[in-house]
């Protein structure tokens, strides 16, 4: 079978692999479409803090049940979804529900070889039918999913004025998750064409460039009082740390993104307003579920956000293309 293996940071390899045999209390999935994450990307360009090379990325998959367990509840020719976070099931997170975090957690394409291939055996608990959504839109139920985390551990409220900093594909999940919930939502990024699509496509209500004046109006925004949620989606520690500064007394500041750095902030002004600092990692099935029901719904702009293709054997010579800011992919899918 066709595998893509990202061999050192900037290096992706194409090479055939012996098709896997399916494991015990596990379904052989064909694997038909990929997302590709900001993980992808940053794999591909040596910034990923939880990787070792070589790995086979690919992490937001679709595909069909090739051969499912005997007895199970997927049968041969099923459309699913993967929840790439294969968690352990026994350990303090899992034990309290908190599979996204689970010690022991193994994700696909970061920690075990992912799906830039053409078939994958996974275990059956992690593996679910895609009932009323495409082969395209059930991979993109993940990087939805991550975003709708964040919101649903901010618990945003109808009415309140949240700001979105980080215009990526995780920042517009939890701009559209934060709208359904009935917030009043600005986001903040330093391209405009990101911003435009936020408000052409996902009806943000405002959007802010970032740059000389951004903080004045944020703050006119919000009437000199900021925002009741921040959601940090940049990837960028002194994003994060400016970040802070945006949250309004009482409010909640969330990061969803995680970097290598030591992030730091004041403490009297982080005192002065009780913040409440929330990390948000990954997702849970309850969270996937939501984004399902949501795109069964029409309520998730799936076509507007998959804006490339490309198949995975043009993977190794097209794949740094999406890095080029001018060609304006917001959610690439990869066909297998």
């Amino acid at each position: 079978m066709l595998t893509v293996i990202c061999e050192t940071p900037g290096t992706l390899r194409a090479e055939q692999r012996d098709r896997p045999v399916r494991g015990d209390g596990e379904v052989l999935l064909r694997v038909k479409r990929v997302g590709v994450c900001g993980t992808d990307l940053h794999i591909f360009t040596g910034n990923q803090p939880f990787l070792q090379y070589p790995r086979v990325m690919g992490h937001e998959l679709s595909g069909v049940i090739e051969e499912g367990v005997p007895g199970g509840r997927l049968q041969s020719g099923d459309v699913c979804y993967v929840m790439p976070y294969l968690s352990c099931g026994k350990c303090i997170a899992c034990r309290q529900g908190k599979t996204n975090c689970c010690v022991n957690i193994q994700v696909l394409g970061v920690h075990r070889d992912g799906a830039f291939t053409e078939y994958l055996s996974l275990p059956e608990a992690f593996v679910h039918k895609a009932e009323g959504v495409t082969l395209d839109q059930a991979a993109m139920v993940e990087f939805l999913a991550i975003g709708a985390h964040g919101v649903r551990r901010g618990d945003v409220k109808p009415g309140q004025r949240v700001l979105v900093v980080g215009a990526g594909p995780i920042g517009m999940a939890a701009m559209i998750f934060a709208r359904l919930r009935g917030a009043k939502v600005t986001a903040l990024d330093g391209r405009q064409d990101r911003l435009d699509f936020c408000q052409r496509e996902l009806g943000v209500a405002h959007i802010v460039a970032l740059g000389d004046g951004d903080e004045a109006k944020l703050s006119e925004i919000t009437d000199g009082e900021f925002f009741d949620q921040v959601f940090d989606a940049t990837g960028n520690a002194k994003a994060i740390e400016r970040g802070f500064g945006f949250v309004a007394h009482g409010g909640n500041y969330v990061l969803i993104s995680v970097v290598r750095q030591t992030i730091t902030f004041s403490d009297p002004e982080f005192h002065k307003r009780e913040t409440t600092l929330i990390g948000s990692r990954n997702a849970t099935t309850e969270d996937f579920e939501t984004v399902l029901a949501a795109m069964s719904r029409g309520d998730v702009p799936t076509a507007a956000l998959n804006t490339h293709r490309m198949k995975l054997a043009d993977v190794p010579t097209d794949f740094a293309q999406l890095l080029d800011p001018a060609r304006g992919v917001v959610k690439a899918i990869v066909e297998v």
